[in-house]
């Protein structure tokens, strides 16, 4: 079966979508499919990367495109860096042959409406991994109001890639509701959560090294991994900080990056936060040992994002078998693994704004900490990998394909009968040896 998958990022970057993009695709070289990925040069962060044009790594035929970053300090310059690799995705395709599957995820915003022109008009299934939802994202963060002319362009693109996807991808529950909200068929959406890293793992050794590298030997160590965005709100974690700045014995550790890194450190900085340290995102080889170094982690997802984004760091965190604080609504994909954790203690939650209950739980937490004389407390491993599940899905829709002996000479184009409607009257598992680097790990 020939596989094309489009997304922003892949290996080597460190993005989330990246990670699990790229276990699905080792998966499907390894099951003996054909795959081509279609990517950008440039690092997503950290637009100073670059990466090969075109290379083949682990049998897949890795194709990245140019693209301009003016950086993420505004709203504009974000959708024009978006914007300038959508027209570079758009002409690539227009050179690329036709496909059995063509898999479309969310970076940049609806490049999942390219993916379903492609295949309308050269043939193949399209697949749609729902990594977050926009413009639901933006609007819930306030950077599109809801009637603006952008909103129900994104809209309208977003309806007509989902109305034309053989089958959607979502990571919850509460994401499958949001889009059969839409009016699409509940039969096609299929929710299948981010698969666990399988290279993280409990790292004793690496822990201890990171720790005194860092200067974090004998603290107790709160910390906050991935993205920093408005989607992910720290104002009650860092409140919490600046509750605790007299326990010298408690460091709060942001490892990461994203548009929210700047008022991290000013807060910091205003507060004289001595045990707010920021960190840069880390290799892939440093992950394990990174995870392990903390006492407690910090899963947060904001209040209007629930359906819209599913922080997948809790994953790495469940394989480390790490204590975590989750800050967040009540009613959520987190606080549901958390009500099905066969040790309760293992998490506390707390709604955004409760900064007395994080600060009690962090106090508790540093008790037993020092009363257990710096010993780690871990639970079981409760992650899952899911990539296996997420591949069965992509035969499923062509089996002709796999069965029928097709795969060599690959789907035959076809005249679609429904039509392109873009008008505004309507409204991984990675496997080792990956090398993704897999600090930030979400959305």
């Amino acid at each position: 079966m020939k596989v094309l998958l489009l997304n922003q990022c892949f290996w080597p970057d460190i993005v989330a979508t990246a990670q699990q993009l790229t276990g699905v695709a080792r998966g499907l070289v390894e099951r003996g499919h054909q795959v081509t990925v279609i990517s950008s040069r440039r690092g997503y962060d950290d637009s100073d990367l670059r990466f090969p044009k075109r290379e083949v790594w682990n049998g897949i035929e890795i194709i990245r495109l140019p693209s301009i970053s003016l950086g993420k300090t505004s709203r504009w310059r974000r959708a024009l860096n978006f914007a300038s690799f959508s027209v570079a995705a758009a002409v690539r395709l227009t050179l690329t042959r036709p496909q059995d599957v063509v898999v479309a995820l969310t970076s940049p915003p609806l490049i999942s409406w390219l993916a379903s022109v492609f295949t309308r008009i050269k043939g193949g299934r399209m697949v749609f991994w729902v990594m977050d939802l926009n413009p639901d994202a933006a609007i819930a963060a306030g950077w599109l109001k809801p009637n603006s002319a952008p909103a129900k362009l994104l809209a309208t693109l977003l309806q007509s890639s989902m109305q034309h996807a053989e089958r959607i991808i979502v990571l919850d529950r509460f994401m499958k509701q949001r889009i059969a909200a839409k009016g699409i068929p509940e039969q096609k959406i299929e929710v299948i959560p981010p698969s666990r890293d399988d290279s993280v793992c409990f790292d004793e050794k690496g822990r201890e090294a990171f720790r005194h590298q860092h200067e974090l030997s004998e603290k107790f160590v709160v910390m906050y991994a991935g993205n920093h965005s408005p989607c992910n709100p720290l104002d009650t974690l860092l409140e919490a900080a600046k509750k605790l700045k007299a326990r010298d014995d408690i460091a709060f550790v942001f490892v990461g990056g994203g548009s929210e890194l700047g008022k991290v450190k000013q807060f910091a900085r205003t507060n004289e936060l001595k045990n707010v340290r920021c960190l840069p995102y880390q290799p892939q080889s440093e992950l394990p040992a990174m995870l392990s170094a903390a006492d407690l982690h910090a899963v947060i997802l904001g209040k209007a994002f629930r359906g819209i984004i599913h922080p997948s760091k809790i994953y790495n965190i469940l394989a480390i078998g790490s204590p975590f604080v989750y800050i967040g609504p009540g009613e959520s994909h987190v606080a549901e693994i958390i009500s099905n954790l066969p040790d309760q203690q293992q998490a506390v939650s707390a709604e955004h704004g409760q900064v007395d209950a994080v600060v009690n739980c962090i106090r508790d937490r540093a008790e037993r900490f020092r009363s257990n004389e710096g010993r780690v407390v871990r639970f079981a491993n409760t992650s899952v990998s899911t990539t296996e599940q997420f591949i069965n899905q992509m035969e499923a829709i062509r089996p002709e394909v796999i069965f029928g002996g097709q795969t060599s000479r690959g789907p035959e184009p076809v005249v679609s009968t429904r039509s392109v409607d873009v008008t505004l009257a309507r409204p991984f598992k990675a496997g080792k040896g990956n090398e993704v680097s897999a600090s930030r790990s979400d959305a």
